[in-house]
């Protein structure tokens, strides 16, 4: 069992919750939200062209590049959480470029040696999959793919194909954090997904309350919560751990609640 594979439990969903990095103080937002009861934590790599992200990212990639927040920065950011948090997984989330700039190789070492447990990068797709997937693989870091409402049969064993860790269902098409995805919608193709691999599917993009999250719970093997998390840390800045916890920990006692 790799620390990630753990971290989604048999009997209720995990929660997997977002934050960029470089955005207020990272360091105690990432301990707010092992602290709240996240199960799997997702760190954003901040990006000038962040394609998939609504507003809310968006802004806090601005406010992190900004601030001067580099590669090397995340990396240690994610190094320091290991040491603190030897148990809870930690995926890197972001784009292509500053993932292979410097070849896929140095990017899966660097993960490996700062405890990275995967890697979600928005725009490979499966076709240009050898960009990052064989360095990552043969690093032993988990790739997590993505599949969205137009993933079909046909296109869906290209997307597990090399996948690990979790499938990520986008439940919208469009850009995180505006809309939320009809339940009887998410049911659906999680039930089409779990018939199709055997890894865990966390279900993300628009989640934002508590409600919601336990209704997605009840069906997909995680939720994920992003966008309405880093809204809290643009509206509290530095200041932002206590009602960072505060929050999650509302959404991880709806999810153990959910299949009760």
């Amino acid at each position: 069992m790799t620390r990630l594979s753990s971290a989604f439990p048999a009997d209720r969903a995990a929660l997997v919750t977002f934050i960029t990095a470089g955005d207020g103080d990272t360091a105690a937002n990432l301990d707010a939200l092992v602290e709240g009861g996240a199960d799997v934590i997702e760190l954003g790599m901040p990006f000038t062209d962040p394609m998939a992200d609504g507003p809310a990212i968006q802004k806090a990639n601005i406010r992190s590049l900004d601030a001067g927040t580099t590669t090397a920065d995340i990396f240690a950011i994610a190094t320091a959480f290991r040491a603190r948090h030897p148990h809870v997984p930690l995926v890197l989330m972001g784009y292509a470029n500053p993932m292979t700039i410097r070849g896929p190789e140095w990017f899966a070492a660097e993960c490996v040696k700062a405890g990275v447990d995967g890697v979600i990068c928005v725009d490979i797709p499966p076709e240009e999959d050898a960009e990052l997937g064989p360095a990552l693989r043969a690093a032993g870091v988990d790739l997590i793919r993505l599949a969205t409402p137009t993933t079909d049969a046909t296109r869906l064993p290209a997307v597990l194909d090399g996948s690990s860790g979790f499938l990520y269902y986008v439940s919208v098409a469009g850009i995180t954090g505006l809309q939320q995805a009809a339940q009887a919608s998410i049911e659906d193709a999680v039930a089409r997904l779990k018939a199709a691999t055997d890894i865990p599917v966390a279900v993300g993009f628009g989640v934002r309350t508590p409600e919601q999250a336990a209704a997605i719970a009840k069906v997909a093997d995680g939720v994920v919560v992003g966008s309405a998390i880093v809204e809290i840390i643009a509206q509290h800045g530095r200041d932002a751990a206590g009602p960072v916890r505060e929050y999650v920990a509302s959404l991880a006692n709806a999810i153990k609640a959910a299949r009760g």
